[in-house]
């Protein structure tokens, strides 16, 4: 009498474990194969580091021809994008639903000024401890949300977006409670005297930007990334063949995590300081509209939303005031255009403004033939 092997759910058949594995193997398809430069493969990690030494030149001479506020603003854009970048893979790839990554960036933050304040490390140093931080804060937590699903993982996660940033007010002696830690950025003296403050803003902020966008470029291609794919189609499907559900949730809210404390220290870096109101709920909430409006599991949709958060609400309210609304009346502007930005996106382009661009590029490309053969083969 033979026995086979019991699969990962107890009781499953051997026809049950080889239908789950072949739904698995097409939710989770192959690394795609190298790309060629002529006659020779690309590997993708150079692929990806070559559009970043790319991006990183076009950035460095745009950054040399704007002034020092739009130097800021690109600052701002790049810490926005790490944290988002990192929120669309949890949600667009893993499939979990995070609302609170906002107090990640809190704890990301946190740490960069308490180690400026006390420490006067480097700033790198500074950004890798932070990171790990928020890594470690992400793992606890997401051991707790691997039991969690759909709206009563949202509800957790927004109850940490609200908790955790209000620890500072608790700890005022360390955290400084509402006025928050102040710190001061000096530029690199192999820069110059006459760098400007704005300008070492930016490139330090875009240089992270770019690193964790290969990084995350690469995850995504790689077996983990295939596997979060597979558990985001049919979460019952995957633990039969064998992946383990809870690791790779876990795993995922690090992941997210890290991005978001890295970022946490790009916006305390961009500001001078943290304190509550930085990083309260409605950070949150700003962090998620944007990896819808940019599209969720896109890293260039990352950007499109994180542009769109930092450009968006200064240009509305500048064009609110000048048409001779009040300050008070002007700030609820960029909020009520976020929501009908939001509700036309989602309309239009359920796949969010890079899904939008893919697929009207994708239909301009094909040939009208293509639609002839098409008609023909409905009729």
């Amino acid at each position: 009498m033979s026995t086979s092997p019991p699969g990962p759910y107890p009781g499953s058949s051997p026809d049950e474990q080889s239908r789950a594995a072949a739904l698995v193997k097409e939710s989770a398809p192959p690394a795609p194969p190298a790309r060629k430069l002529g006659p020779f493969p690309v590997p993708t990690l150079a692929r990806h580091l070559g559009i970043a030494v790319l991006a990183a030149v076009v950035l460095a001479v745009a950054s040399a021809m704007i002034g020092d506020y739009r130097d800021y603003e690109l600052a701002e854009i790049a810490a926005f994008v790490v944290a988002v970048a990192g929120l669309t893979v949890l949600i667009g790839l893993s499939g979990q639903i995070s609302i609170g990554n906002g107090a990640f960036m809190a704890v990301g933050g946190y740490t960069a000024a308490l180690a400026f304040l006390h420490l006067q490390w480097p700033l790198a140093a500074i950004l890798l401890a932070a990171t790990a931080a928020a890594a470690l804060a992400g793992a606890i937590f997401g051991v707790a949300a691997a039991r969690l699903r759909g709206p009563y993982l949202a509800g957790a996660t927004l109850m940490l977006a609200v908790a955790l940033p209000a620890l500072s007010t608790q700890f005022q002696s360390v955290l400084g409670g509402d006025q928050g830690l102040g710190f001061y950025i000096n530029v690199p003296g192999f820069l110059g005297a006459s760098f400007s403050l704005s300008r070492w803003q930016a490139w330090f902020n875009c240089a992270v930007a770019l690193l964790v966008l290969v990084l995350l470029a690469n995850l995504t291609r790689s077996r983990v990334g295939r596997n979060w794919r597979a558990l985001r189609d049919d979460e019952v499907a995957a633990a039969l063949a064998g992946l383990n559900v809870a690791r790779l949730q876990t795993v995922a809210f690090i992941v997210s995590a890290s991005c978001a404390g890295a970022g946490g220290v790009l916006l305390a870096v961009w500001i001078g300081t943290v304190s509550t109101s930085l990083f309260a709920l409605g950070l949150s909430i700003q962090l998620l509209t944007a990896a819808v409006l940019g599209g969720l599991g896109s890293l260039v949709g990352a950007i499109w939303g994180s542009a769109i958060l930092v450009i968006v609400p200064t240009f509305l309210a500048n064009f609110a005031t000048s048409h001779g609304m009040t300050q008070a009346k002007s700030s609820s502007v960029p909020i009520l255009a976020y929501g009908v930005v939001l509700i036309v996106v989602m309309v239009a382009f359920p796949g969010g403004i890079q899904g939008g661009l893919i697929r009207f590029f994708n239909l301009r490309r094909r040939r009208p033939a293509d639609y002839h053969q098409e008609e023909r083969g409905t009729t």
